[in-house]
């Protein structure tokens, strides 16, 4: 492997570029994500020796090859040590149900969600390379719950970076749209979008697309289409493994899924090293990941409203990274599949291809039924509160035993992406009871809150970025 990981679009149309170039841009100027033309490799001794390491340590590890030269092996260090010093003393604790089944606790980080983990790493980085280039820059973002409350909080006060996020209009949970309009900053917008997270989305990805205004605004992206966002989740399926076993055993993990980010980080610390036998991708009743998974076709339909916001997608951006994959690199099949998704609504892969990714992937879908239950039967049986999402990985991995897709003598991490008191009314209707907010949820829920409602156009949302940039 050389010195310095390159990366290229997944459309062709950029390559060569350097870690800070791509975590600058965002996006690719031909509207491709980011990928890395090589991938680093742990070894089985590389990993014995990471068991020693602190989050901060094995974080600083196993992001580096992907960073450097830009970044130093002392600041790439300070930066990890900065980003959690403010978390939990365990960062990302385990949680163990049964002999076999652990809970993965992303949630205690400073707005109670796994975005934490990536984006309070994600602003630093951001910083430091804006810092270097005497620059200032416009973050845009678009969130279906958690992602803009983690975004805002990291983001906000930082001189060189304004960010705006947007949100889709009455959808998401009171907490999370509290979490994000209670920050009261110059630089930092919520806007309340009259759409759905697709709708949200698709505007981002227009304003990206849009290079004249890019350009004249130094537009970046948060979301996890920016290649930086998903290195710091790869950490966690590292952490949690070592912890119960790898790497002389093989783990399973189960992640529920909206975006793909979550998971194809997972996929990629399989690819680089860490022994995974199997990723289970949770849906709940917008259910596209299982769909596709299940017959080779994604197609695109309404989004429904469920229990789990931070799941309502029908467009999961983050699996252009992994069809580029299964397409072999090969950019002209990747754009051909993203612009028939785009004007079409679907596009298929062979039956080869679904086979070959079913050997790590299977996915189920949970409905809002479902998650009530299963909220309730884990409560009553191990006293522990799953938030909605938690509990859609919880019971896809139910489902993968069930199915004898994953025997039940194998090591399975579910993931906890959010904390139950983020969703209050939920539990409540499962269980009867409302989990304890943290002392600064409870002052953040009396806060007054600060956003603007906005048109669903590119033109509005635009002008507005526009008027309120700091120069």
């Amino acid at each position: 492997m050389s010195n310095s990981i390159k990366y290229s679009s997944t459309r062709g149309g950029e390559s060569s570029l350097l870690y800070e170039d791509v975590l600058l841009s965002g996006l690719a100027r031909d509207g491709g994500l980011f990928m890395p033309e090589e991938w680093p490799q742990f070894s089985h001794s590389d990993l014995n020796e990471m068991q020693h390491l602190n989050y901060a340590e094995l974080s600083a590890k196993i992001i580096r090859p992907f960073v450097e030269p830009c970044l130093s092996e002392n600041e790439l260090l300070n930066i990890s040590k900065d980003t959690y010093s403010s978390f939990n003393n365990d960062v990302a604790p385990l949680f163990q149900l049964n002999k076999n089944l652990h809970v993965l606790e992303l949630f205690h980080g400073p707005t109670l969600a796994f975005k934490d983990y990536a984006m309070q790493f994600l602003a630093r980085a951001f910083n430091q390379a804006l810092k270097k280039r005497a620059q200032k820059g416009v973050i845009l973002g678009a969130t279906s719950g958690d992602t803009g409350s983690a975004a805002l909080e990291a983001f906000k006060g930082r001189e060189n970076i304004d960010i705006f996020i947007l949100f889709p209009h009455k959808r998401v949970s009171s907490v999370q749209q509290k979490q994000m309009t209670w920050i009261n900053e110059k630089g930092a917008y919520a806007l309340s979008v009259k759409t759905d997270f697709d709708g949200c989305q698709a505007i981002v990805k227009d304003c990206f697309e849009d290079l004249k205004f890019k350009d004249e605004t130094s537009l970046s992206a948060i979301n996890s289409i920016n290649w930086v966002r998903l290195l710091p989740q790869i950490v966690y399926y590292f952490y949690s493994a070592l912890k119960i076993g790898a790497p002389d055993k093989e783990i399973v993990f189960s992640v529920p899924t909206g975006n793909f980010g979550n998971i194809l980080a997972g996929w990629m610390a399989k690819k680089i090293g860490l022994p995974i036998s199997k990723l289970i991708c949770g849906s709940n009743q917008n259910d596209i990941l299982t769909r596709f998974f299940n017959n080779g076709t994604m197609e695109r339909k309404n989004v429904l409203p469920s229990y789990s916001p931070s799941m309502d997608i029908q467009v999961s951006s983050n699996f252009e990274r992994l069809l580029y994959e299964i397409n072999e690199r090969d950019t002209n099949k990747v754009k051909q599949q993203m612009k028939d998704f785009k004007s079409n609504g679907n596009f298929k892969i062979t039956k080869n291809q679904l086979k070959k990714i079913n050997k790590i992937f299977s996915a189920y879908m949970i409905s809002d039924e479902e998650t009530l239950e299963l909220i309730n039967k884990v409560y009553t049986d191990y006293s522990y509160i799953l938030d909605p999402h938690s509990a859609i990985g919880y019971g896809a991995a139910q489902k993968a035993l069930d199915n004898n897709i994953i025997s039940k003598d194998m090591s399975v991490i579910s993931l906890a992406c959010a904390h139950p008191a983020k969703f209050p009314e939920i539990i409540s209707k499962s269980i009867n009871a409302i989990p304890k907010k943290t002392s600064h949820l409870e002052k953040i829920m009396s806060s007054k809150e600060h956003f603007n409602i906005i048109e669903p156009s590119i033109n509005d949302i635009q002008n507005f970025i526009k008027s309120n940039m700091r120069n």
